[in-house]
């Protein structure tokens, strides 16, 4: 393909102000578009293509395709690309097609680079113990496994191995950038890994990494920023003078505005801007956006930060040590501050100052209130708050991955055997507390937290609510297809489970729901060296994940002795419409809860600052132009459309059943 220069050909380099070391390791593809070359120093092996095309830039201006004003060593160019006016040199690179590489300081590889590849990330424990190796196709389930299975030391040096076998694979003397990227007004590159349609604008310095862009899903790396030792993955964009140091960051991740992180992973969506992040793990959906936020040595996922949050990882006198856990959906208020160790349950918000170490992971969607220095237990009331179910919504459709090639397993039920198991023992547990200290007791003590009377009683019933809504919907799924007039024995066929997994306890593995009898499977397979290969990894990942309502089910089967006492192998039809029944109150209700908290945003008080200079209708008029009328606003009108859609649903099934 390459071919070597003739006399005739070096001689129009050498008038275009071009030299070479030894010209006979210069070669080209394309002789006859050699004038598009100038001022060019040419050392060690280079090659080059033809470069026939010109590139239009924004505003009109087009400039040819060539190389011009660079200095060149051991690097292959292939077609139509531009590389001009770098100021230092281009050093043991291969650049691809229609790239697009102009006013950059210095682009260099040296020596055997693994680009990022089989870095440890020290996540939650700044003193170590949790490291976890990043490669180019990390997951956030993977990761979990290498961060939170450290007791499972087979299967920790199995993935250890795996991922690197994997670096070795990727190491190299070049480095390599992509077809048709582009660089421009970047000054130091040593040793990155550049995949296909970057963009590369004003960075100021990235070393030993990898880009890992692609055609579906382009990522851009922006003005002013610094990255040493990280992975950036397709669709992703770090920009706005962002630092990061040791870092993964996951598909269409955002970081901007001065953020800055050191020894965090980053997983599918997230978003951090402003703040700062230390050795954290961020699961899926993790979002700060506040100048004032610090997240560190905390794991989380769906998790919104208020500005001004806080953790605190170094109590005693032993360093860093101390490490946190937001489950899935937990929020923190602005603000707040939270000691760790502690562990809050999932899709709870926390507001105040927190310092006893709580553990609330029996009791989901909670409210932790400080008051006086003592933090104060709600046990359920995020069921009914029209905010979480606005966040379970927005999930979904907030998915920017274009990547064909998801890394992340995403589950987003707000109801799950996960969630469920945790409100069945939650009732058990706010029972236990109200026999124990008598049903008259003001204040309940529960792991360094008060429960009032009150939130106690209320928090058993929401409990009851949201388990009657799962296992109503769960078997009301389930006999969509039942025939109308089928008897009894077609009905107890339908509803048998047919996958043998699901029950026992259930785990959320950064984002995915499984069963945690099937992830010790795939974990003992991996020990054993079933399971030998990274990719195979993923795939265990990714079916475990395909199976999700399966396994679900199976689970859900064993529920409706102990909440309904329902033998299910003996259920008859009236005993579903009794569920069913039972399933419209619920949803009716808790819908009805969602209704009313959803009208709080349109009361009086919300409308202070409205009508600034105005009458109490010039204030109605002037919040009604700027945020709509409450009965027509999107979300309460879903609502009310909900309770349609799931009344006429159960109607359906108890008329089919009749």
């Amino acid at each position: 393909m390459y071919k070597r220069l003739t006399e005739e050909e070096i001689a129009l380099l050498t008038a275009a102000g071009c030299k070479a070391e030894d010209w006979d390791r210069v070669k080209t593809s394309s002789p006859e578009t050699l004038k598009y070359i100038k001022n060019v120093r040419f050392s060690g092996d280079v090659c080059f293509g033809r470069f026939e095309a010109a590139f239009t830039l924004p505003g009109g201006l087009r400039k040819h395709s060539g190389l011009r004003n660079v200095t060149l060593h051991n690097v292959t160019i292939g077609d139509n690309t531009l590389v001009e006016n770098v100021t230092d040199y281009v050093a043991n690179y291969n650049i691809g097609s229609d790239c697009y590489i102009e006013n950059i300081d210095l682009l260099y590889s040296e020596g055997p680079c693994r680009f990022g590849n089989g870095i440890e990330i020290s996540v939650l424990s700044e003193t170590g113990g949790r490291e976890v190796p990043i490669y180019d196709r990390l997951s956030a389930q993977t990761a979990y496994i290498l961060a939170m299975y450290r007791h499972e030391t087979e299967v920790v040096a199995a993935l250890n191995r795996m991922i690197a076998e994997y670096a070795a694979s990727v190491e190299c003397e070049r480095g390599t950038i992509g077809n048709n990227v582009k660089i421009r007004n970047a000054k130091v590159i040593h040793g990155v890994k550049i995949g296909d349609c970057a963009v590369v604008s004003g960075t100021s310095r990235l070393r030993n990494g990898s880009i890992n862009s692609n055609a579906d899903a382009p990522v851009r790396v922006g003005h002013g920023v610094i990255a040493d030792d990280f992975i950036i993955c397709s669709g992703a964009k770090v920009e706005d003078n962002t630092t990061l140091n040791r870092c993964f960051v996951g598909q269409c991740c955002t970081l901007g505005h001065g953020y800055t992180a050191s020894d965090s992973l980053f997983f599918s969506n997230c978003q951090g801007e402003n703040g700062e992040a230390c050795a954290i793990f961020a699961g899926p959906f993790t979002v700060t956006h506040h100048k004032s936020t610090l997240l560190i040595a905390g794991m989380f996922s769906f998790m919104n930060a208020g500005s001004g949050s806080n953790q605190s990882n170094h109590m005693y006198k032993l360093g860093p040590i101390h490490q946190g856990i937001l489950e899935r959906g937990a929020k923190t208020a602005s603000d707040s501050y939270i000691l760790w160790p502690s562990r809050i349950g999932a899709f709870s918000l926390v507001m105040g100052r927190h310092v006893t170490h709580s553990d609330t992971t029996n009791l989901p969607f909670s409210y932790l209130i400080e008051q006086q220095n003592t933090t104060y237990l709600v046990p359920g009331v995020n069921l009914r708050s029209v905010g979480t179910i606005r966040d379970a919504q927005k999930w979904p459709k907030r998915d920017a991955r274009k990547d064909p090639d998801r890394l992340d397993c995403i589950n987003y039920n707000l109801l799950s055997p996960f969630t469920i198991q945790k409100m069945i023992k939650g009732i058990k547990l706010l029972q236990n507390l109200q026999y124990s200290s008598g049903e008259l007791s003001d204040v309940y003590s529960y792991h360094s937290t008060k429960i009032r009377n009150s939130a106690l009683r209320s928090g058993i019933r929401f409990y009851k609510t949201a388990i009657t809504k799962f296992l109503g919907n769960s078997i009301i799924k389930r006999l969509e297809n039942l025939p109308a007039g089928a008897t009894d024995e077609q009905l107890r066929a339908a509803l048998a489970p047919t996958a043998p997994c699901g029950t026992g306890y259930w785990v959320d593995i950064s984002g995915m729901i499984a069963p945690k009898s099937v992830v010790d499977d795939l974990l003992a397979r991996i020990a054993s060296g079933e399971v030998a290969s990274i990719e195979e990894v993923h795939r265990s990942f990714a079916d475990m994940h395909a199976h999700y309502y399966e396994y679900e089910w199976t689970w859900a089967y064993e529920q409706y002795q102990d909440f309904f006492g329902v033998d299910m192998k003996r259920i008859t039809k009236q005993e579903v419409v009794d569920i069913v029944k039972q399933w419209k109150e619920a949803v009716i209700g808790l819908d009805r809860q969602l209704y009313e908290d959803a009208r709080k945003e349109f009361d009086l008080a919300a409308m202070t600052g409205f009508g600034a200079d105005g009458t109490k209708e010039v204030k109605e008029q002037d919040f009604e132009q700027v945020r709509g009328v409450f009965e027509s606003n999107a979300f309460v009108t879903a609502v009310l459309d909900h309770i349609k859609v799931k009344e006429a649903l159960g109607d359906e099934l108890i008329a089919r059943l009749s």
